[in-house]
């Protein structure tokens, strides 16, 4: 049994101690257990098809459901959404995903539990442009501050939780003409944005 005791120690991962955020009525951090998420694969813009979806990832165990919200009108439209769920008694805490549009981000703020930005396409816009000088590249983060700040006013208003998201594949050139496309750049990345 000693051996036994011994091998399940080594083989259960490591937990660090975390912060605990509240998404919605979902505690994530800390001692909490692990909570399941998916994403729907719907249009947004479907109502109907995509409420469906949600509450089937919701009786499968779903505790958190993240939707996209590609634009403005898929942004508002989770509002819909939100109601049509709470309309039919399914009150799962929902995330919009956000991709290259803080205005989109700052409206799914003040209607969903959580925003999930990705810092590599969130303020970036300067394509193609691979060397920055230190002035440059300081100038670039002072326009993320200014950048975030009315999304974190909105997310502190309406308790919405923000969730920093990062991958190789969204990495801002700026970022990838500094630090090159590696996991060090992936956590640069979420720190500027933290």
């Amino acid at each position: 049994m000693d051996n036994m005791d011994e091998i399940n120690k080594r083989l259960s991962p490591l937990r660090r101690e975390t912060k605990v955020v509240m998404v919605g009525n979902v505690a994530i951090g800390g001692k909490n257990p692990v909570s399941i998420q998916s994403m729907t694969n719907t249009n947004t813009m479907d109502t109907e098809l995509t409420c469906q979806q949600v509450i089937r990832l919701v009786e499968e165990g779903c505790e958190l459901v993240r939707i996209t919200a590609p634009n403005i009108a898929a942004a508002y439209n989770l509002e819909n959404i939100k109601n049509e769920l709470e309309r039919l008694n399914c009150f799962v805490p929902l995330i919009a995903d956000i991709h290259f549009n803080p205005k989109a981000a700052e409206i799914a703020a003040s209607i969903v539990s959580k925003v999930r930005i990705n810092p590599g396409n969130y303020t970036d816009r300067n394509r193609g442009k691979i060397d920055y000088s230190e002035e440059e590249y300081n100038d670039e983060l002072e326009k993320i501050k200014e950048r975030l700040k009315p999304l974190i006013e909105i997310c502190k208003k309406h308790n919405t939780a923000i969730r920093i998201g990062t991958n190789h594949g969204s990495l801002s050139e700026r970022v990838v003409s500094r630090y090159g496309n590696t996991p060090y750049a992936m956590a640069v990345s979420a720190y500027e944005f933290a």
